[in-house]
Formats: structure tokens, sequence, C-alpha cells
């Protein structure tokens, strides 16, 4: 009879054993603080799947996706070829592995700089990139910065080029699918870079670090990444016939757990995706061949209200970050720049409200004397911070025209973001010096 009872309650005990196993295997991922993960329907813009999507991670090497991002955009307006050489400073040289191991004063093609990327995720071509196209890596990074609000990317503040350990560098998993997307549909001519495989460097051959690529049918790309910090990251972009996504998941404890999870994202959720495309672009590009900025970054692919945001700068400490020396200025020495860029810090939707709700810049004053305010990389960022000058200082610079104006400097292209149609010298240093009392910078300057 007892014998019978056991028999009887097997099954029932079966199940409870694999309801505890199942346990075991969730446990470990609801108690991952570092875990997080969305999955994007890249036709439409609608998010298919989201667990802590909004919450601030180390993006680790998923970093290079953006400074590919920029490498492409110089590619495509002619700044750059692929034939283009970049020589590797001693800063670049000296990054830890992973990295191809060229020698200070050494040099490789564009080419070979991105399929090091994509594939060796090389922290010295990295680095090397960000210095010819931002004359240093922390100049680059704040471009990158700059370029992650033109996109919409409101949680993610880059420090370097490369996703090394920094405590400030952050992103979301939101952002990044945000990046992926954005990276197919501006730059579809240079996107195979990142279904390489492998590519052979010297008497190497490198192999993709991306082990989806060729296990999962439909995987096209795009980037992995690991620090201590951040644990195991992967972006993936996937299609299967006119169904396509982007999946992110960051925190894995593993290498193997985080593929193997991304692997059952993608078995769930691509057939669950739409067949049909939205209309036009999911990820604005940040400015067209007029210079016109669209935005037209799908609310599905943006943080809701709730989101966590930057803290911002208080106010008063604007001057500090911004680097303008008074004293310089006013001895009439080499003209300062205020980076603007960094504002995006303080303002994460300001490139966006920009945009949006544009001032109507004038044509560059052919005489006369103006002030500057600040000076950025992005004309987008330039443009935001001559909206909030104006809404801060609205009976300062009644009278004013706002306008923008670029200069090259190391190949590089900034803007200026100067208040034009002020009659004498007095009227701009008195104009200016009112700014200053709302701990707004600037400097007077004749046109």
């Amino acid at each position: 009879m007892a014998h019978r009872k056991f028999i009887s309650r097997k099954p029932a005990l079966l199940a409870l054993l694999a309801l505890a196993i199942g346990s075991l295997v969730a446990a470990p991922a609801q108690a991952n603080s570092k875990y997080a993960a969305i999955v994007v329907d890249a036709n439409t813009g609608k998010t298919l799947f989201s667990s802590s999507a909004d919450e601030p991670r180390y993006p680790a090497s998923l970093t290079k996706m953006m400074t590919l991002y920029l490498t492409f955009e110089a590619l495509a307006s002619g700044k750059l070829k692929t034939s283009s050489t970049v020589t590797f400073s001693k800063n670049a040289s000296a990054e830890p592995p992973t990295k191809l191991g060229v020698k200070a004063g050494g040099s490789v093609t564009v080419e070979t700089a991105i399929l090091s990327l994509v594939t060796k995720s090389a922290n010295d071509s990295a680095t090397a990139l960000a210095e010819k196209l931002g004359g240093s890596e922390a100049g680059f990074a704040r471009m990158m910065t700059a370029k992650a609000r033109q996109l919409g990317m409101t949680g993610t503040i880059f420090r370097n080029a490369h996703g090394l350990p920094n405590d400030a560098q952050r992103s979301t998993a939101r952002d990044m699918a945000t990046l992926g997307i954005a990276l197919r549909e501006h730059f579809p001519q240079y996107y195979d870079y990142f279904s390489t495989r492998s590519f052979k460097y010297g008497k190497q051959r490198l192999a993709n670090h991306n082990r989806l690529l060729g296990r999962i049918k439909g995987v096209d790309g795009i980037k992995t990444g690991y620090t201590r910090a951040s644990g195991f990251n992967l972006v993936s972009s996937v299609s299967d016939g006119n169904r396509r996504i982007v999946a992110v998941v960051m925190g894995g404890r593993t290498a193997k757990s985080r593929d193997d999870h991304m692997a059952e994202l993608i078995r769930t959720w691509l057939p669950k995706a739409s067949g049909r495309r939205g209309g036009g672009d999911l990820v604005a590009k940040a400015a067209d061949e007029s210079g016109k900025s669209p935005i037209r970054a799908l609310a599905a692919l943006l943080p809701g209200s709730g989101a966590p945001k930057p803290k911002p700068r208080p106010e008063e400490n604007i001057a500090a970050y911004a680097g303008i020396e008074e004293e310089t200025v006013e001895q009439g020495s080499a003209e300062p720049e205020v980076e603007v860029v960094e504002q995006a810090y303080a303002d994460p939707i300001a490139a966006r409200m920009a945009d949006i709700d544009p001032i109507n810049t004038a044509a560059v004053p052919k005489s006369g004397w103006a002030i500057q305010v600040a000076s950025s990389p992005s004309e987008v960022e330039a443009r935001a911070f001559l909206t909030r000058t104006t809404r801060s200082a609205r009976d300062v610079l009644a009278s004013a025209s706002p306008y923008t104006m670029t200069y090259d400097k190391d190949g590089v292209t900034y803007y200026r973001a100067r208040f034009g149609g002020f009659d004498s010298k007095n009227a701009a240093w008195n104009a200016c010096g009112a700014l200053k009392k709302k701990k707004i910078d600037c400097y007077a300057v004749q046109q």
C-alpha cells in the first residue's frame, strides 16, 4: 500500500521538482543587477520585449557601435575614404587588449581599423579613429554623446571610444537598440562590415567575437562587449524574410549564457515581428544634405516619462564645465571655445528640443559686433544652446539675431553659436556682461 501511495504521488513530486528547477534557473536572471534586455521590431519600432531596458548600464565594447557610426558618417560625407591612413599615437598603441598591436607611429587603413573593431573589438584601433576624427579621445567622446542625443539616445553618455571601464560612461538597452537600428538605416552601404566572420591582418586571421554569426539563421551582426563591471553584452540584428528585429542583452553572467538567452529571445520574438515596414525611418538622421534635422525617432524607441534621467548639473557650474577663461578673453589672446556638447549631459533632450521647437537663425552678419556663447562639433547642439540661451535671456537678446557659423580645427568642423546685430563693441560687451550675471558665459567678437 505504501508503495502504491508513493507511485501515485510521483507525478506530483516530479512537477514540484520541475518547478523548483525552473525557479533556480530564473532566480539568477532576476537577481542579476547588471541584466537588461530589449527586443525591438526594426520595421515598426514596436517594443516586443523589455526588461530593465531604460536602466543605466555600462556599454563596454558596445561603445564601438557609436565609434563606427561616426566613422561611417565621415566616409559617407567624403571626409574619409576606406583607404585613408589612421596613424596610431602613443596613447592609442598603449591601449590594453584586445588590440591590433600597432606600434606608436604605425598606421593602418580606415577599412582595416573598421574590420578590427567589428571582429576583434580592437581598443587601439578605436582610440586611433577617435583621435583622427575628434582631434583627441576626449573630443571624440563629446562628439559621440552629441550624436547620441541627435539619434534620441537620451540615456547615454560616452567618455571614450572603446568602452574600457569608466564609471561615467553609461547607456541603456533601449539606446543600444536605437543605435543598432540607426546603423542599418543610415549606412546600409557599410552595414555589411558587421557580418564579417573573420579577416586577415598580417599573418593573423582575426575571428569575429560574435558567436551567433553562422549559428543562428538570419543574424547579421552587430556587436559584443564585456568588462567585469558590465557583464557580457550583445546587440543582434536578425532578419527572416520581411521580418527584422534588433535585440539587446546586457549584463550576462557568461558569454554562453548571454548567447543562449539572445538565441531564445530571437526564437521567441522574431516570428511575432511585423512583416510590413512602417512609414519613414525609425531613427532620424542627424542632418540631411540641406542641413535640416528632422526628428522621427519613434516614441516606442524612447524612454517613458518615468524613466531615469541623468542628474542635471547646477546652472551655476556651466561655466566650469564649458571651460571658458574669462581673463583670456578680456586680454584678447587666442579665442577660447565653449564646448557645448557637454551641455548634453545637463539637458538630455536639448538637441531634440532644438529640432522640435527651433529658433530661426539668421544669416551670418557681414559686419558689426556679435557675442559667442558656445561652439560644438554638432550643429544641432549649437542651435540647442542658442535656443536655451534665448529662453534664459529674452530681455538681454530681444534685438539680437542668433546664428551659427563654421570653422575647421584639426580636421573637425565646429559650429560657433553666436548672437549678432550689435552696433558697437560697447553694446556687445554690455550684453555679454548681462548674460554673465545670468551665469551664461560669452565673449564679444567683431565680424
